[in-house]
């Protein structure tokens, strides 16, 4: 098993219209491909906000074909661009992190 963080800038002015779109929209289509969201949080870095969910995976491969199929996912594309018509851009710049459990990880024992 693998951890993905995503951490994403998001802009107070459409705050509320990125959450509606994560909470209403991606995640559902996000679920449709396999996707297990294990947390969301808001967090501040000086100034910026930012968006921070965790994911769980079995493996990489799996990771990167299940982000190809949502990406390529017509509803979600029209989403998005409606959403940003809207609203403006939703994010900003995007962490995408790979976490591999060292063989000391508490993660590991707790899997077993």
């Amino acid at each position: 098993m693998i951890h993905q963080l995503r951490i994403y800038e998001i802009f107070d002015r459409n705050k509320e219209a990125f959450h509606n779109r994560f909470r209403d929209h991606a995640w559902r289509i996000m679920r449709s491909y396999g996707f297990n969201i294990l947390g969301t949080w808001e967090t501040r870095l000086g100034d910026r906000t930012e968006f921070v969910y965790l994911l769980a995976w079995p493996d990489e491969r799996t990771m990167r074909h299940a982000w190809e199929q949502f990406r390529a996912n017509e509803e979600w594309k029209e989403i998005k661009k409606i959403t940003n018509a809207q609203h403006g851009d939703l994010v900003g710049e995007i962490q995408d992190r790979i976490l591999i459990p060292t063989s000391y990880s508490p993660a590991i024992h707790a899997a077993r």
